[in-house]
């Protein structure tokens, strides 16, 4: 493959191949700007005086890192002025944030989780940042909050970036996913994994075990199949992984496979899930799907959901296919069982 830089990805992706417009890479440039200085401040960890908790809770009524509110600053700094987007929706804010009509007025909306995989902070685990791009309603006037409320369908671009051992950008406009690593020395994402595809079919899933006996009966079902092994119903072993941080899961998912489960569980039955459908859930499941796998809450696809408010939560089943329409079709018999 030849090593190119995602500035150079990201022009043919407009010139050559015509899939996003020059607005949307200029986009797309700063977001990745902003993800290197959060790598930065990742890097310095103790040194930089960035670890431990704030006194300051977000919206959520999460206690927040030092981290998560630094991630989210460098992101919002990185696009106020640029003049592509109209307005930008935080995990870690109660409402959105319009960018400053100093130009013309963007066509674009940023969504992100500033710094997923926050209680791993401390303890040296790789974290990331995800984020999702959609366009702003044609002929609304202004910006408000229901221009953020469009199915995860509508996504015009989305990605992560994970924080470990190497700073990987991991891309998705629309045709295909993209991975970039960051070389520091040049100090530019460059491209080393095009066409990602995740194997439809499995040997590990991704779940907080601590929580099964508070799952619903699909899921204990398919996870119990999973673990009776080969002299179970599967007739294979299955290993299981749990990072705690959603882009260290599923970029394992990108990287060879799986399936990764934050379901609806009985600790707080009127959430569906504990996920947000727009800062987590959407922009993770177009990745899947790009990459040949599937996204769903257990009942149906992900990003078919019209989202109703700014934080809401969705119950996330993503990987490999198989291993999805699996679990989802147990979910389905379980509801035509009632």
């Amino acid at each position: 493959m030849k090593r190119i830089s995602l500035t150079r990805y990201l022009v043919e992706q407009q010139r050559v191949d015509g899939h996003i417009p020059g607005d949307l890479r200029l986009l797309l440039e700063v977001v990745a700007r902003a993800c290197k200085r959060i790598s930065q401040a990742v890097n310095k960890g103790d040194l930089g005086e960035v670890m431990g908790t704030a006194d300051t809770e977000n919206v959520q009524g999460e206690v927040q890192k030092k981290l998560d509110i630094i991630a989210n600053e460098v992101l919002i700094e990185a696009n106020e002025w640029g003049g592509h987007l109209a307005a930008m929706a935080s995990e870690e804010m109660d409402s959105i944030y319009l960018v400053p009509n100093r130009y013309p007025q963007g066509e674009y909306l940023l969504m992100f989780d500033p710094l997923d995989g926050s209680s791993n902070i401390d303890v040296n685990v790789s974290i990331g940042t995800i984020f999702s791009v959609m366009k702003k309603p044609e002929g609304s006037p202004g910006v408000s909050e229901a221009d953020f409320m469009q199915p995860g369908s509508q996504q015009v671009a989305a990605g992560y970036c994970v924080y470990g051992p190497q700073t990987t950008l991991v891309l998705t406009v629309g045709d295909g996913v993209a991975m970039f690593t960051l070389d520091r020395e040049q100090g530019s994402f460059v491209l080393t994994k095009e066409n990602v595809t995740i194997p439809a079919d499995t040997k590990e899933f991704a779940i907080n075990m601590s929580n099964m006996r508070h799952w619903a009966p699909p899921v204990k079902r398919y996870v119990d199949e999973c673990l009776a092994g080969k002299e179970g119903p599967r007739g294979k072993d299955f290993n299981m992984r749990w990072v705690a941080s959603m882009v260290a899961d599923v970029h394992r998912i990108l990287t060879r496979g799986g399936v990764f489960m934050y379901p609806w569980d009985k600790r707080d039955p009127d959430k569906p899930g504990k996920l947000r459908l727009l800062y987590e859930a959407n922009p993770m499941g177009w990745l899947v799907e790009q990459a040949g796998g599937a996204a769903t809450n257990g009942h149906g696809r992900i990003l078919d959901i019209t989202p109703t408010k700014l934080h809401e939560r969705v119950s996330v089943i993503l990987g490999s296919k198989n291993e999805v329409e699996r679990i989802t079709a147990y979910h389905l018999e379980a509801e035509a069982a009632k």
